[in-house]
């Protein structure tokens, strides 16, 4: 699975660039799958739905089938015989979803080995992420940044595109 991860702080404007480059890509004809990493605990699952309960009454894997949207819930497994993935290793859950997808785009995981790019606006007063981290491949932005990173233009999403498929290329 090609990951490509947009990272950024609170209200840099992760979101919207993920939204606006899977906009891009699939206009070129890609199929691009997208992945919402946080740190925060959310309850995905609406309690008190079927699917909900199915999950509290213990089914290791829930599936939702509609005609419009499918979703599966799972619950990682964590004892000593089969320990949770950690690291990296947790993407490999999401292969076979994923498998019919040119790329994927994360949105967030500043952990990953995969390449990261960060969205950074300079109006928050804080520097870029990329300053305490490895592995930024780029800063985007529209705003003046020093630092030995590379920066790309945050308003040019048919470059940032551009880039993103030559690095797909360059990785596959």
């Amino acid at each position: 699975m090609r990951r490509i991860h947009i990272i950024g702080g609170k209200n840099h404007g992760k979101t919207t660039l993920v939204e606006e480059l899977v906009a891009e890509l699939t206009r070129r004809g890609f199929r691009v799958g997208t992945i919402k990493h946080t740190h925060h605990q959310h309850e995905l699952d609406v309690p008190g739905k079927d699917s909900h309960r199915h999950r509290e009454a213990g089914a290791a894997v829930v599936g939702i089938l509609t005609h419009s949207t499918n979703a599966i819930f799972w619950i990682p497994r964590n004892d000593p015989q089969h320990p949770a993935p950690v690291g990296d290793d947790r993407y490999a859950q999401f292969v076979t979803a994923f498998a019919d997808c040119d790329v994927v785009i994360v949105e967030g995981d500043t952990q990953t080995n995969a390449p990261k790019y960060e969205v950074w606006r300079a109006c928050h007063g804080v520097p870029p992420l990329a300053t305490g981290l490895t592995g930024v491949a780029a800063v985007i932005t529209d705003d003046p940044v020093d630092g030995p990173w590379r920066t790309l233009p945050r308003s040019d999403v048919t470059h940032l595109a551009d880039e993103l498929v030559a690095l797909d290329r360059a990785v596959s």
